[in-house]
């Protein structure tokens, strides 16, 4: 159904095929665990220098784990606390070249050095965070980033 050539042409070439190829998997699916999970397998097959990709749901209370391709992970995550919390609080990505130096990083995985989480929001109703981690340093940047916030931004319309 979906070819995925994540490794030809530039990274926006290759960053605008996956958009392309989010919306057309989502498109008229209300199933929002089915939406997360193909979501998720995109950007793990999308986004190299990678370990882990997926989401973590606000239940009214704190984030837990949802859709996600990479080694288990931390199940429950409270609002404010590591990378996830901190960006579902503050409302803004985070862009972390070095977890190991951000207060309070929850390690899940020893193997990551890199982070980024993008916070999901539909109007003003916190839905989750959108977690991507790297065993490389530093390996986001402001085109990852914005990859990443449109990448969202689509997916949110369709939750």
């Amino acid at each position: 159904m979906f070819e995925m050539k994540s490794q030809e042409g530039t990274r926006e070439e290759r960053y605008a095929t996956a958009l392309s190829q989010l919306k057309a998997l989502i498109d008229g699916e209300p199933d929002r665990i089915a939406n997360l999970s193909n979501a998720s397998a995109l950007l793990a097959q999308y986004l190299p220098d990678t370990n882990w990709s997926g989401f973590y749901l606000y239940d009214g209370k704190e984030l837990v784990l949802g859709p996600f391709q990479g080694l288990p992970a931390c199940i429950r995550i409270p609002i404010g606390k590591g990378v996830c919390g901190t960006a579902a609080k503050t409302r803004e990505t985070q862009r972390i070249d070095d977890v190991h130096a951000f207060p309070g990083h929850i390690a899940c995985d020893a193997a990551t050095n890199s982070e980024i989480v993008v916070p999901l929001f539909k109007e003003d109703t916190l839905i989750g965070v959108l977690d991507i981690d790297s065993p490389e340093h530093a390996r986001f940047d402001e085109t990852d980033q914005e990859f990443l916030e449109r990448f969202a931004e689509i997916l949110v319309a369709q939750l």
